[in-house]
């Protein structure tokens, strides 16, 4: 091949490689920070919901708390009251309402969030990404 025959075909193999490169780039980049963003999107969940009952550090001393009829839970020692290992999918189900929990969530003084975090966005249900991230930052909170 000459060298002008060259040109055209490098152009081109220059031109396409970002347009190949990019959607593969853009799925490693979403797949490997998804744990972490988890946590960030579940702490956020946590502060617009749950942080006015159990206080933005999760120990029950949120400014809501005092008109509560029962103590709110302090989510910080849920892993001691459970023999030093989290209980994760009791305490996903217990947000989801799944399980009755506490003594508060029985009298339905603490939402059950499930039907909330399932509604249905861009025909897509993140219910459970919801609940997954919520119950995530919880174990994140726990006192060793």
């Amino acid at each position: 091949m000459h060298r002008q025959e060259r040109w055209p075909k490098l152009l081109l193999y220059l031109l396409l490689l970002p347009a190949t490169l990019l959607p593969v780039l853009a799925q490693k980049q979403d797949k490997a920070p998804a744990s972490g963003r988890n946590t960030v999107e579940g702490a956020k969940i946590f502060q617009y919901r749950c942080a006015v009952c159990h206080g933005s550090d999760g120990r029950g001393r949120g400014p809501d708390a005092v008109v509560l009829r029962h103590p709110v839970a302090d989510l910080t020692r849920i892993s001691q009251r459970a023999g030093g290992k989290f209980p994760y999918q009791r305490v996903k189900e217990t947000i989801e309402g799944e399980k009755p929990g506490l003594r508060s969530q029985r009298d339905r003084e603490m939402p059950i969030w499930g039907p909330i975090f399932h509604e249905v966005e861009s025909d897509q249900d993140w219910g459970e990404v919801r609940l997954d991230a919520i119950t995530k930052h919880v174990e994140s909170i726990q006192q060793q």
